[in-house]
């Protein structure tokens, strides 16, 4: 059994503090300017975005849900209001009859050309801003390791699922 240790140091508790108040209050500037420019939630940006850089600009929605650590009802239910705005399409894969196949339509590449913009600046000026290029290159391979490290052992949500043998 391993030991937990008794207590961060002063040092590990101000990066937690630091880390949790900047990913709050990126998320929620990002959040409304999503809104504000496409009228989407950030999950839907993100899946938009994603069915953007995928190839053929479609994915199964079980990877999707995957990759954005959303659960796979929430992701359904994310895929049905932008299917109902014309952003998306769903149809059954071709692979396998249980999956769902999501696609990005031109009214959805559409919204993420309007959203893309704003965004970029937002990030830009709100997190990118008082950093230096070595600060972003260790920023992005510090979150990177951690990211690593909890998808060794991530929530339900986040896990790729075990697909059956054919």
């Amino acid at each position: 059994m391993t030991e937990t240790p008794a207590s961060l140091t002063p040092t590990q508790l101000r990066a937690y503090f630091a880390f949790t108040e900047v990913s709050s209050l990126l998320k929620h500037a990002v959040e409304k300017q999503l809104r504000d420019a496409g009228g989407l939630s950030y999950v839907q940006f993100e899946l938009l975005a994603r069915l953007g850089d995928a190839p053929g600009a479609r994915a199964r929605m079980t990877d999707l849900a995957d990759g954005v650590v959303y659960s796979r009802s929430g992701l359904t239910y994310q895929a049905q209001l932008l299917e109902q705005r014309g952003l998306v399409t769903r149809t059954p894969s071709p692979d396998d009859e249980r999956s769902t196949v999501l696609t990005l339509t031109d009214a959805g590449r559409s919204v993420l050309a309007d959203v893309f913009p704003g965004h970029i600046e937002a990030l830009h000026q709100l997190l990118f801003a008082t950093l230096s290029a070595d600060d972003v290159d260790d920023l992005a391979r510090i979150l990177g390791q951690a990211a690593d490290h909890l998808r060794a052992s991530p929530p339900r949500s986040a896990a790729p699922r075990r697909r059956k043998a054919s």
